[in-house]
């Protein structure tokens, strides 16, 4: 029961990562490889307040704190790397990104406040499943709110074309900076969750591997769609965990079959499962 809890935590979490994700590389277009670090400054930042300086208050106040201090300190790191770098574009604000993450992890491994390489230990365990679907609910619904709103339609302009939206009026820099912010914002708040269900953190947690999962999951989903996100989060997390417990040469070989998997899902559908559209419960189909 505890493995399952576990994955369900996992995948609650995943969904809010790449809903974060999915504002800055499928509703603005910027191709960000740094998402891994803004999750891990997110989780730093939150144990340590809750390790040395949390309130003689109810957990459930603190835990508020502590996403809050999460999503603050990564949507400052957002400004941070996003008024230098967003001027850039393609691959040179996935280079600039890229190379953000490492030094944040580069950063956190130096720190011997958080643990330095030995990792953050004695976390309290503050948050629970309750907290973490409650917390993507609510990201899932901003996210489908804000694709629908005239701001979010200015993003996606963005995306589709930048000089066609800059000559509608639309200033490109404080959007994509809003996207950029938002969107760290929401990693550290993944990231407060993470490290209160898990209790542990390692500096490992946050490479640069962790970064293009996250993209792969905003892929697979579809680039745009809200409902592709939390799909594609989804179906990422449970199929490794599935094939580990199909027995026989499916388990020895599921490192082997999960990439061959999601290679035949992009030769068959390279747009993603959704594309830019959404799943429409009443009409049961999808939908812009």
């Amino acid at each position: 029961m505890d493995y399952y809890l576990q994955i369900l935590l996992i995948v609650g979490i995943f969904i809010t990562l790449t809903l974060s994700l999915n504002l800055i590389n499928g509703f603005c277009g910027q191709f960000s490889l740094g998402h891994a670090g803004f999750w891990g400054v997110g989780a730093y930042a939150s144990a340590l307040y809750t390790v040395f300086y949390a309130l003689p208050v109810h957990s459930s106040i603190n835990m508020i704190i502590a996403m809050m201090v999460g999503f603050l300190a990564s949507a400052v790191c957002g400004i941070l790397i996003g008024v230098p770098c967003l001027r850039l574009k393609g691959d040179y604000l996935a280079i600039a990104t890229l190379g953000f993450g490492e030094i944040i992890r580069i950063i956190i491994t130096m720190t011997e406040k958080v643990g330095g390489p030995r990792g953050f230990i004695n976390i309290p365990h503050w948050a629970n499943i309750y907290w973490v679907y409650f917390i993507a609910l609510l990201v899932t619904i901003f996210m489908l709110n804000l694709k629908r709103s005239a701001f979010g339609r200015a993003i996606i302009s963005i995306r589709e074309d930048e000089i066609a939206a800059e000559n509608m009026g639309v200033n490109l820099f404080r959007y994509k900076l809003f996207s950029f912010t938002i969107g760290a914002g929401i990693a550290g708040i993944a990231g407060a969750l993470f490290a209160h269900t898990q209790q542990f953190l390692h500096p490992s947690n946050f490479n640069f591997m962790w970064s293009v999962c996250i993209l792969v999951m905003v892929i697979l989903g579809g680039q745009g769609s809200v409902t592709g996100s939390v799909v594609g989060a989804v179906v990422l997390t449970i199929i490794p965990e599935a094939l580990r417990f199909a027995g026989g040469n499916i388990s020895a070989w599921r490192m082997t079959i999960f990439p061959v998997l999601l290679i035949a899902l992009m030769l068959a559908r390279p747009q993603g499962i959704f594309g830019p559209h959404e799943f429409s419960w009443k009409k049961r189909r999808i939908s812009t």
